[in-house]
């Protein structure tokens, strides 16, 4: 029922900045997360960052903290992720995916945790 759309990616050069938007169809967040995951090549899907479903709650990978900002707008049904001072390392797919657990607000955001996944938007830093 409920489908993710990821935008907003693109190829910048190092020190830019992108805003990574995740739209929700027939969604309206209650109870549950938005989570942001990233996956490069060769490696595996790693966490990013999560947000509440009201907003009010937020968790930051140790490698965005202080970069990365997480924002949500239940109006529009929609998962913002503000990325600034962006580098190489950010290189990767960047998907959103909605939390199968109700009422998270803890620390461990494992990809099978997932219950719904957008096709997720390309992210190229060049040095």
């Amino acid at each position: 029922q409920v489908n993710l759309e990821e935008s907003g990616g693109g190829l910048v050069q190092a020190g830019a900045s992108l805003r990574l938007i995740c739209a929700a169809s027939n969604h309206t967040w209650t109870n549950h997360g938005t989570v942001w995951f990233r996956q490069a090549p060769g490696k595996e899907r790693e966490f990013i960052s999560a947000i509440t479903w009201n907003g009010q709650q937020s968790r930051y990978a140790d490698s965005v903290k202080g970069r990365f900002t997480i924002s949500i707008d239940n109006r529009k049904h929609t998962v913002y992720l503000q990325m600034d001072s962006l580098s190489p390392e950010d290189t990767a797919v960047y998907y959103c995916a909605r939390d199968r657990r109700p009422i998270y607000t803890g620390n461990s955001y494992p990809a099978d945790m997932m219950e719904v996944w957008g096709k997720g938007t390309l992210v190229t830093v060049s040095p």
